[in-house]
Parts: structure tokens; sequence; C-alpha cells
């Protein structure tokens, strides 16, 4: 396969000032459509009063962005592939704009459920593009792992930065400001993209298998659902029964994929000896942490009473260690260290940060704080490297449908676990509390302390230490859990690791042949 024509350095040139710009463009949006995962945690309450959803429309406007957003990552990653990542990315930051403005001046619960709707459209555009054209702008190895290392830790600070912004903003301006804040960034994007991003796409993609589109959207919806809903409402029957019909329709996706003659991801991706690892150690180390910050977050606002302010602030903190992460592994593997101990070692960082939250007690804010930042700092080691080894791995011509494909994995891990892990916690929860609590104590730790605010006296203080003690016990439970499992994957990276390397134009190698993992793409 040959690459498409477009403004891009030669294979393992030096990228220069024009294309460090670009990706300083490329950033803000991504910051953006990261933080509107939570941007809406201090607007609701605004947005309460004055839509005056219902209880199941309020739940929408939480969750359509990240479901929509999710099922469509894969169509919109090999839609850029076909028609040019550069013209989508920019259709899709015109729709995060409209949708914004939409989003802002709503006056019913159906047109905001519908405006984030189309921001979650938007959003499945720019996630994988961005990454595309990272991987088309930085050819030189080294360079491309510095711009991916920056790339995943904007990621992951804007979902910390996205509630903390929303709280800033409701408090001086009104509910709709916190959709508002999109359009300058969006404006940038649209007004500099076509000057400074290069526009790249596959040759020879054949054509779009329109089938290929509800098939994956039905393998995803269902399962992200399910498994997103099972932490908070237990295994319920219809939640089971959701996980199951999505992988029915993933058994069905996948049979599509093989069989037809243009994919909508082609299974000429997994070929590659890297591909595959790197799908499924970011699956495992998006697990861990969002496994993490479904307790760290009720850890700081319910355990230790924080405002929901405070606790966005103090959940700041972790992120400065983010920051150096990623470019310290780019470095190290850049100095010779082979990427497979690199990634061993950040799983291992981060089970050491599960380490310090099962240490944790019920006034350890430090403690807690530490566990945070040193997991989540050994979590974008692994996707830093994982994103650069698998776009290093695929041809250029299927950038985008590797990314969407990693991002699509990276929603089922995070899912999977609150799932797994908020399971781990509730069932430690509830074996702890007294008994003869109330119901609704043995249900949430949120329900134990508004029982325990209306319980005269001692009884009260009692029933809310022992809630409080008893989720700090399910915290640690599943932090074990968690460092098992992270320790595990460390050895799995080791192994499926220690053959891959990359040569210096950038693709994957077999260490043992030298020989590139996938013919087309050496045809550079």
């Amino acid at each position: 396969m040959t690459n498409p024509t477009s403004t891009t350095p030669a294979s393992g040139a030096l990228a220069g000032r024009r294309e460090w710009t670009a990706l300083g463009v490329l950033m803000l949006p991504l910051l953006l459509v990261s933080m509107d995962v939570s941007v809406l945690y201090f607007a609701i309450p605004s947005i309460s009063a004055d839509l005056e959803p219902s209880g199941t429309q309020q739940l929408w406007i939480f969750d359509i962005y990240a479901f929509v957003l999710a099922g469509l990552l894969m169509t919109m990653g090999s839609l850029g592939d076909r028609i040019g990542r550069r013209k989508l990315l920019l259709f899709g930051a015109a729709a995060f704009g409209s949708a914004s403005v939409l989003a802002a001046y709503a006056d019913s619960p159906e047109m905001l459920i519908a405006a984030r709707a189309v921001l979650g459209v938007g959003g499945a555009t720019l996630m994988p593009s961005t990454m595309a054209i990272i991987r088309t702008m930085f050819t030189d190895p080294g360079q491309r792992a510095k711009a991916i290392g920056l790339w995943s830790g904007v990621m992951t600070g804007g979902i910390a930065l996205g509630s903390v912004m929303s709280g800033v903003l409701v408090q001086y301006f009104w509910w709709g400001s916190v959709f508002l804040v999109n359009l300058p960034a969006m404006v940038l994007l649209l007004v500099l993209g076509p000057i400074l991003l290069p526009e790249s796409k596959n040759p020879e993609p054949g054509r779009f298998d329109l089938l290929s589109v509800p098939l994956s959207m039905a393998a995803v919806l269902p399962v992200i659902y399910g498994i997103k809903e099972i932490p908070s409402e237990g295994w319920r029957t219809e939640y089971v029964v959701s996980v199951l019909v999505g992988l029915v329709f993933t058994a069905l996706f996948v049979h599509r994929q093989r069989t037809a003659k243009s994919p909508l991801i082609s299974p000429a991706l997994f070929r590659g000896r890297g591909f595959a690892p790197a799908v499924v150690l970011n699956l495992v180390s998006s697990f861990g942490m969002m496994g993490s910050a479904y307790f760290t977050t009720q850890y700081l606002q319910s355990v230790l009473g924080k405002s929901s302010m405070a606790a966005a602030l103090w959940s700041l903190l972790p992120t400065v260690l983010v920051g150096v992460a990623a470019p310290v592994a780019a470095q190290l593997v850049q100095k010779g260290v082979h990427r497979a101990h690199v990634v061993s070692g950040g799983f291992v960082l981060a089970a050491c940060g599960y380490g310090l939250l099962a240490c944790a007690g019920t006034d350890s804010l430090w403690l807690v704080l530490a566990g945070a930042g040193v997991l989540a700092s050994g979590i974008v080691t692994v996707m830093s490297q994982m994103m650069d080894l698998a776009l290093g791995t695929v041809p250029l011509g299927n950038t985008g449908a590797a990314a969407s494909l990693l991002e699509t994995g990276a929603e089922f891990g995070g899912a999977l676990g609150m799932a797994v892990l908020g399971s781990i916690g509730t069932a430690v929860y509830r074996h702890d509390i007294p008994s003869g609590a109330p119901a609704a104590a043995h249900e949430t730790l949120g329900g134990a302390l508004a029982v325990a605010g209306r319980l005269p006296g001692d009884a009260g203080q009692a029933l809310a230490a022992a809630a409080r003690e008893a989720f700090t016990h399910g915290m640690q439970a599943a932090a074990v859990a968690g460092a098992v499992l992270l320790l595990g994957t460390a050895a799995l990276a080791t192994v499926s690791l220690r053959k891959v390397t990359v040569r210096e134009d950038g693709d994957a190698l077999d260490a043992g042949t030298a020989r590139p993992l996938d013919a087309s793409a050496a045809e550079h």
C-alpha cells in the first residue's frame, strides 16, 4: 500500500516549527473533547433547576455524549482514512462548535440531549483524526513518541480539568457557559487547520461498508451500557442481557470484517506483531485508570467530606505527575531501554499506586492523592507507548482505523474497570455495614450518609463512621485486586513485546527476523 500524497515530512525526517505549531492547535480541541466527559458535574444542578428534566432525562444528558462517542469511534476512524483525516477533523470541529451553541441555549431537556449527542458525533471524529494526523506529521520515531506523549497527557488531564472548569464557570456565569467555552478552540482549528495540518488518506480504501456501521454500534453500545450500570445498580438481569446482546453483535461484527471485501476495520491490522498487544494492554491500562477514579472521587467527597469543588481541585494534584510520565518514557525508549521493559515498568508503577490506595484509612488525603498520582503516571506511561507502537505498526493508510480501535478498546476498558472493581468494592461495603442499619445504608455510601443525617445524635455519627470505614475497606479490596491485575499484565507485556522493536523509519519489526511485520507498512 502506498502512502497518500500529502505535505508531510519524508519518512524519518525531523518535523519543524510548522508541525509543532500544528500539534498545539490539535491539542486545544482534544482537551475540550476530553473535558466534555466531566464538564457537567457542577452544571447539572443549574440545568435541573432551569430545564426541569426527569430523572431519566438527566441520566441521558450525562451519558449520551459518551455513548455516541464510543459507538462511532470505529466508523469515524475508518471514514477519515477514506475521505481524508483533516477533512473529517474540520467537519467534526464544525459539528462540535455548532452543537456547543445549541447546548448552551437549549430550552428543553430534549434539545440538550440532542445537542450532547451531536457533541458525541463531533468528539468521535476528533479523537482518531488527531492521532492519525500526528502519525502523519511526525515520521521521526523520537518526535512522534514525544507528540503522542503530549496527546496522552492532554487526554488524561482534560477529564480532571473539566469538572474544575465547570465549577468555576457556573459560579460566575450561567450553565450554558460550560459549552460556549468550546467555541474559541474550534474556531481556531477551523481557521488554522487548513493552513497548518496536512491532508492524508488511504489512496485505495475500497467501498465504505455501510452494514458494518450499525453492527459496530450494536456491538459497542449495549456492552458499554450494561457494564456502566452494573457498579451502581448491581448485576440486574437487564444489564447482563445488554452485555450478552452486545457480545453477540460483536461476533457478527468480527465475522463481517473478516468476510467483507472492504471492511471497516481491516483484519490486516492485527498481522503486525505489536498491534494486538497494544490494543489489549491499552485496554487494561484504561481499566486501571477508571477503576481507581471510581473510588478516589467518592473518597474525597463522601469519606473526607469535601465539597464537590474542593474535591475537584484536590483531584488536579495527581495530574502534575502525569505531565512528566510520558516524556520520561519516550526518553527511556530513545536511549535504548526496550519498550517492553518501559511498559512493564509502567504497569508495576501503576500497581504501586494501587498499593498506596490499599493502605489508605478514612483520613488519608495525601496518601490517596499520592496513590492516584503514581497510578496515573504508570498508566499514562503505558498508554503513550502503546499508542506509539500501534500507530508505528500499521500502514499509514489505516492509521485512522487503528487509532479508533485503540480508543474503542479504552472505552471498554474504562467501563470494565468501574464495573469489576466497583463491584468488588460494593460487595465489601455491603458486607461490612452493620446488619441492623436501614436498607438504604446497605446500598451506597451516599445513601448511608443521607440516612445518618436523619438519625439523632450518636446513632447518626456511628452509622456515618461505619459507612465511611466500610467504603474504605471496599476501596482497599478493589485496590489489591487492581494491583494484582496490573502486576500480571506487567509480566504479559514483557512476554508479548520482547520481540517487537521499531526501526528508524518508525515501523514495527519482529526483533528475531528484522523484517517488517506488515509488508504494506514498509512501502513509504
